[in-house]
């Protein structure tokens, strides 16, 4: 089983920085499958290519299995492609053996990390269900020129027709990192296929691999379902949890639409929380009669279109401090198919909620919608300055998460916050508190809401804070309730 990463990157033997493996050693590790290598085939200033094999025994995996004694007799336990067809165990082998170079960190070279690199990426004996099509269907979108040739089952007789895998390489300029989480989620999604029993902790590992770029992804809902082993109930979580910890869905997303099967949801599915939450945010602008509104702190794009929608809002603005996330919200939009007068409504530009900065000023609302929990707590006090002193709108809609109710997520670990970027998550006592004292201190009322199902014992999932300048305190007591979000303190 073999994968080969190569760069051309000057010098190209900076390659062995971000896979914190030395180019002129061999290495070798013992998974639970067999033995992973990482050799280097080459290493000189020009080219380098790092390979990873992985040594499977057959054999010995299925006489260390538990199971009944006819499945362990089966011939096909012992005549099978695992020994050299990429599938599901190489991708635990990249993320046991390059789990560093994964998570985009290099103490040596902090700056080459977050380079994108000339990068060419092969595994030659790939199981793809969907062939060559599908692999360019997953993996264009992410930034691949794909090249994908089916290998015949035999060169000798080629009337016998290709097999199901492909010689596949790709190459592209991306951070290395990115590249690494790509071939991590999509491997066992192209074969279709686990060697090992998916529990509800995979959805978990999916959120986090592929953050970043599964929401955005056009076939996120297939890469979901396949990753997944086609577990129903696994896929709406994850489709939940990409709501919830990536902020990043909208209707394409609840769309559950694979190549073969249609996904049919009762009739009575709850709504999923992320879009409670901008129902939430979009009535207390209309009620706050806002002409313009600044999402702060707007991701990927995911309130915006929503705002758009809505002729009332005639000048919209979205605000991040990524450039790679606005840039992605343009395409998200369709920024360069919109219509003309859509997209004069429509400003994109990137700044920080730490520094003043003038742009932000003369809008009628603000939105901070899942935003101050990134924030290190010392920062706080300057993002207050910056948008209720300086911007000063007449309204501020703030939403953030109830860590009281993290223990009716399913798939999250006791005492884990939802998202690993999040500095902190308050209860309700804690934003209830921080929320009267940012109001007193800057001539604002405030009202605070939940947001998703009022949990008796441990509150809603979201709580939401609706902040009212003085002398537009009359707008503010218009805040109506909806279906989803209840009025009046936590």
């Amino acid at each position: 089983m073999l994968l080969t990463i190569s760069t051309t990157h000057s010098p190209a033997t900076d390659l062995g920085y971000l896979l914190h493996k030395h180019p002129a050693k061999a290495q070798a590790f013992d998974l639970a499958v067999g033995t992973a290598h990482v050799i280097y085939p080459e290493a000189t200033g020009t080219r380098c290519t790092a390979a990873l094999v992985l040594e499977i025994d057959p054999v010995g995996l299925v006489r260390e299995r538990k199971g009944s004694q006819p499945e362990r007799f089966a011939l096909g336990q012992y005549v099978n492609d695992r020994p050299y067809a990429a599938s599901s165990m190489l991708a635990v082998a990249l993320g046991r053996v390059f789990r560093t170079a994964m998570s985009g960190r290099c103490e040596a070279r902090p700056e080459l990390a977050a380079t994108t690199l000339p990068l060419e990426l092969r595994v030659p004996a790939l199981p793809c269900r969907g062939g060559a099509a599908m692999a360019e269907r997953l993996l264009a979108p992410l930034g691949w020129s794909v090249e994908a040739r089916p290998v015949p089952l035999d060169p000798l007789f080629p009337d016998w027709g290709d097999s199901r895998y492909l010689d596949l390489r790709l190459t592209g300029e991306l951070r290395l990192a990115d590249a690494l989480s790509h071939l991590y989620v999509l491997l066992p999604v192209l074969d279709d296929a686990k060697h090992y029993w998916v529990s509800p902790d995979e959805v978990d590992k999916l959120v986090r691999a592929a953050e970043g770029w599964l929401a955005a992804h056009p076939e996120r809902n297939l890469i979901t379902r396949r990753y997944l082993s086609h577990s129903g109930r696994l896929f709406r979580e994850a489709i939940d949890r990409l709501a919830e910890v990536d902020d990043a869905t909208d209707d394409e997303l609840l769309d559950a639409t694979t190549e073969a099967e249609v996904l049919t949801e009762p009739a009575d599915k709850p709504v999923p929380l992320a879009q409670q939450r901008h129902g939430a945010v979009l009535a207390a602008l209309r009620a706050a009669g806002a002409r313009s509104v600044a999402d702060l702190g707007c991701g990927v794009g995911a309130l915006l279109g929503r705002l758009l929608d809505e002729p009332a809002f005639a000048r919209v603005a979205g605000v991040d401090v990524s450039a790679r996330a606005l840039e992605v919200a343009a395409r998200k939009l369709r920024l360069d198919r919109m219509p003309t007068r859509r997209a004069e409504r429509l400003e994109l530009f990137q700044s920080s909620l730490v520094y003043t900065d003038r742009r932000l000023t003369g809008f009628d609302a603000a939105v901070l919608m899942e935003v101050i929990e990134h924030v290190d707590p010392p920062r706080l006090a300057a993002l207050e300055r910056t948008v209720f002193a300086h911007a000063a709108p007449g309204t501020v809609v703030v939403t953030t998460p109830n860590v009281e109710h993290n223990v009716r997520f399913e798939g999250l670990a006791p005492g884990a916050l939802r998202h690993r970027d999040h500095r902190f998550e308050w209860t309700r006592a804690e934003f209830a508190g921080w929320a009267e004292r940012v109001a007193a201190g800057h001539g604002y009322g405030v009202r605070l809401l939940g947001v998703g199902t009022d949990d008796p014992e441990v509150g809603p999932p979201t709580q939401m804070a609706v902040f009212t300048r003085a002398e537009a305190g009359a707008a503010a007591a218009a805040t109506p309730t909806l279906p989803g979000f209840e009025g009046g303190a936590p």
